[in-house]
């Protein structure tokens, strides 16, 4: 962990915030986790010129868990434009068709963007942050906003299937090192937004095919798992093929890995590392923080989405099936909320991170 990230000394005061693209599922899980947060208020919803004007409630249809927070129904929809935002701290739940131009029209504003979106990810000076994991990468922020000449900045999280991965690997990669990993996942419909996939294709079925998914996976694991150097982040040095399906689960997707292991080690011994892991300093105590990012059930037949997915209130992800691998080292499954970590929670915990280290703008 690098030692130009500190512990702030907030003033107590909530930090005004925005949600881009708030009316999608994704957007709706960011005003729900926004609800009564200890550190930010959500101050601005903001979505197409389609919903513009229009008050919260009478233009969302509701379809994430929970009901509508009251303190969002009264809201107008204001413009997905930087003339029409007020905050300096935006959550960008925008579809990546337009995030691109949009996250980066912000950031020339002044205003720090925690991107969902996968445009922007694997740029080299684009900070692509798990908390728990390489918050250090957040310092080429300073070198983003010189290339670009700008006052503001983009953090992304990752790809929902890729953090549940990354979460499970990180552990073994910082304890003995990876140069192999097989990747095949099982990922919920929700991961689909909404509506998402039509019921007489996935009920009944497994789909082998989501589009770009295998290509994330594969390169956004090896930047999670790199190192910052200089003014740009250089992925980790390993090898990573992925299979992605879609599976008639509703939340929570599922990633079988096996690993080939740097520095040889038993299956025993890569539980230890994981059952002692407890992530980032930096990353702990934090309003969205579970007291466990990465936590082993013994049990043969777990980790399962239904009876797993709500730990650590949708932010641990569940390791189970630890074992020897015939053909690399070790194998594992693990699984994760796609929603809440894979996606909404993972970019709110980026921004206490990022609160917590005198990183957002003042």
């Amino acid at each position: 962990m690098s030692s130009t990230l500190r512990q702030r000394d907030g003033n107590g005061a909530r930090r005004p915030v925005a949600v881009l693209g708030a009316t999608g599922a994704v957007g709706q899980t960011f005003v729900r986790l926004l609800e009564n947060h200890p550190w930010f208020e959500l101050a601005e919803v903001a979505a197409s010129e389609r919903s513009a004007g229009r008050l919260y409630g009478e233009s969302v249809r509701w379809v994430t868990a929970g009901q509508m927070p009251a303190n969002v129904v009264d809201k107008k929809i204001v413009m997905c434009d930087p003339a029409a935002v007020s905050s300096d701290i935006v959550f960008s739940a925008l579809d990546s068709s337009v995030a691109g131009d949009a996250e980066m029209a912000f950031a020339k504003a002044g205003k720090l963007v925690l991107s969902n979106a996968k445009n922007h990810r694997m740029v080299p000076d684009v900070p692509l942050v798990i908390a728990e994991v390489n918050p250090g990468h957040l310092r080429v922020l300073e070198s983003q906003r010189r290339n670009r000449n700008w006052r503001g900045g983009i953090v992304t999280n990752g790809n929902c299937s890729t953090i549940v991965a990354t979460l499970a690997l990180a552990p073994i990669h910082e304890r003995f090192g990876i140069t192999e990993v097989f990747v095949s996942t099982m990922q919920a419909v929700s991961g689909a937004g909404y509506p998402g996939v039509a019921s007489l294709d996935i009920l009944g079925n497994v789909i082998p095919f989501i589009n770009d998914e295998e290509d994330k996976v594969e390169s956004e694991l090896r930047k999670f798992l790199g190192s910052a150097e200089g003014d740009e982040i250089v992925s980790a040095p390993m090898t990573v093929s992925a299979h992605c399906n879609r599976v008639a689960v509703e939340s929570g997707h599922t990633v079988c890995l096996s690993v080939r292991l740097r520095e040889r080690a038993n299956a025993e011994e890569v539980k230890a590392a994981l059952r002692e892991w407890k992530g980032a300093d930096v990353a702990r105590g934090l309003p969205s923080s579970p007291a466990k990012p990465v936590e082993v059930i013994d049990a043969p037949d777990r980790p399962q989405p239904r009876r797993d997915v709500t730990r650590g209130n949708g932010m641990t992800v569940s390791v189970g099936r630890v074992r020897p691998d015939t053909l690399f080292d070790v194998k594992l499954v693990a699984m994760g909320d796609n929603v809440v970590r894979g996606a909404a929670g993972a970019s709110v915990l980026n921004a206490e991170l990022m609160l917590n280290c005198g990183l957002l703008p003042r």
